[in-house]
């Protein structure tokens, strides 16, 4: 019996296609325990309790993750951004670039930037001569991207769209869907949204497919509820949006939204998928049972997954990733040893990243008894804990205030040379100032920079906020100096009511 089970009054749950017991009638009511600081779309700003500044802690984002599918069998591999990650802000992956092409769009961006009454930076391109690729344009947009600031952000979409339509005009070379793309970024960066849309039209009119990385890159930019929904709709009907990896325009559509959070927006698109006669599959099924759970829908999730058995399809590892979790947050560690067992009798061998959700599931209900035990168990199965494994524990037990476990728990890691990363160290912070150890979590604050770890704003909050509910004010103003002296987060200064700059 594992530690801390208990065995709820059962209903029949249809486990696809198997009759399989999972969850507690209470785990159907669409109700679940929430911890202080718990907000409305499953994340914990924290666990302790700390009120005021910004104390984050792991996010579900970082663990129950749905990555597009790769591309179908005997298709290769896109060469564009499109196969790229959908994540905002990421800026670029794996970068192999020629040191020439790296050189050129050094020149073009000095020339570019040049240009004005006086200068013509159209005529200075034409005299070098270039052989125009997808690669030159792709970097100089790249340097477009990651060096706007406040001071730029209004030059910079006309330069870079002057050097795509001088770009667009030379011989042997065409745009593609991807480098449209890569100029709706710098639009994007610059928060210029009607010249998104206009790009589009201009996509629409030279008959380009537009990509799920071009709608990923417009409603990203889109802030009004209405301007999203026009664009869904807009996609919707496109005969042009090339979807690819996905299955579907709407897997595509329900993908990103699900990566900026919009979780009723996806079950207005799932409605219309289902009105327009789409079969979902199981990246559609996992997508918006995730989001049902994010909304506290947990009767919609479970119908949902029976439906999902009915129409005869095989749970992947994402949904028993997700279904892990939802059982750790109920407080369900016997119905979870069960799926944990029927995963391993259907070929289906649980990896770390699903003993992780279950652990922090579980650690969110307050179940660190259950918690010991999966990771224990973890280890005799041969899986490895990860750095956000331990660090999921190490936040469980500083959360119920056992130092001491934690304080074992991040040597071991040490020993075991998994490197600590933010989250760990927000965590071993927090934990040090609970039982008033306030020149040891300074000092981890500074080993941190040592190995190579920058602080976020919430490493540095919840120190002064500790170091102040303490009567530690001056060590506090320490603590934002030697932040302000690393020049970050400095227009977040303001949160830290009362500090005076010198």
């Amino acid at each position: 019996m594992i530690p801390g089970a208990r065995a709820p009054p059962l209903r029949a749950a249809r486990w696809f296609l198997h009759s399989r017991r999972l969850c507690g009638d209470h785990s159907r009511n669409g109700v679940e325990r929430r911890s202080t600081g718990q907000k409305g779309d499953g994340c914990i700003d924290e666990r302790a309790g700390e009120v005021g500044l910004d104390a984050g802690t792991l996010s579900p984002d970082l663990l129950l993750r749905i990555p597009p599918p790769p591309p179908p069998p005997g298709q290769p591999e896109s060469d564009d951004d499109d196969a790229e990650n959908l994540s905002s802000g990421s800026a670029s992956g794996s970068r192999r670039i020629p040191r020439e092409e790296w050189r050129l769009a050094d020149k073009i961006l000095r020339i570019l930037l040049q240009d004005g009454p006086g200068f013509s930076a159209r005529q200075a391109l034409d005299e070098m001569n270039l052989r125009v690729t997808n690669k030159l344009v792709t970097e100089v947009m790249f340097r477009f991207v990651v060096s706007v600031d406040s001071v730029n952000r209004e030059r910079y979409p006309r330069l870079a769209y002057k050097f795509f339509l001088w770009a667009g005009q030379q011989e042997g070379y065409r745009h593609s869907t991807s480098m449209y793309n890569r100029v709706l970024k710098v639009f994007a960066q610059c928060g210029e949204v009607k010249a998104m849309w206009g790009l589009l039209e201009e996509m629409t009119e030279k008959g380009l497919p537009v990509s799920a990385r071009t709608f990923h890159l417009l409603i990203c930019t889109c802030g009004q509820a209405g301007l999203r929904r026009r664009l869904v709709e807009r996609f919707v009907k496109s005969s042009s949006f090339n979807y690819r990896p996905f299955r579907t325009s709407f897997n595509a559509i329900l993908h990103t939204l699900l990566t900026i959070k919009q979780y009723s927006l996806i079950e207005w698109v799932h409605q219309k998928m289902l009105t327009d006669g789409y079969t979902p599959d199981v990246l559609t099924y996992n997508v918006v049972m995730r989001a049902k759970y994010l909304l506290g829908k947990l009767d919609h999730f479970h119908r949902l997954l029976d439906e999902m058995g009915k129409n005869g399809l095989t749970p992947d590892l994402h949904t028993y990733n997700l279904l892990l979790h939802v059982l750790g947050k109920g407080d369900k560690p016997l119905a979870a040893l069960n799926l944990l067992n029927y995963m391993s009798d259907v070929g289906c061998v649980p990896s770390v990243l699903h003993f992780t959700n279950l652990i922090d599931g579980l650690s969110r209900a307050g179940n660190l008894e259950a918690c010991k035990y999966f990771f224990d168990e973890m280890v005799k199965k041969g899986c490895e804990p990860d750095t956000v494994c331990y660090t999921v524990m190490i936040t469980g037990y500083v959360a119920a205030a056992e130092f001491e476990e934690a304080q074992k728990l991040f040597d071991h890691m040490l020993v075991r040379g998994k490197l600590p990363n933010v989250y760990t160290y927000n965590s071993m912070i927090r934990g040090l100032c609970i039982v008033g150890e306030f020149d040891k979590a300074c000092y981890m604050l500074k080993d941190m920079d040592l190995h190579g770890c920058t602080p976020n704003f919430s490493v540095y909050s919840t120190l002064v906020c500790r170091l102040r509910n303490a009567g530690k004010d001056s060590e506090a103003n320490n603590v934002i100096k030697y932040m302000t002296k690393k020049g970050q987060y400095l227009h977040l200064l303001s949160r830290f009511g009362g500090y005076r700059r010198c």
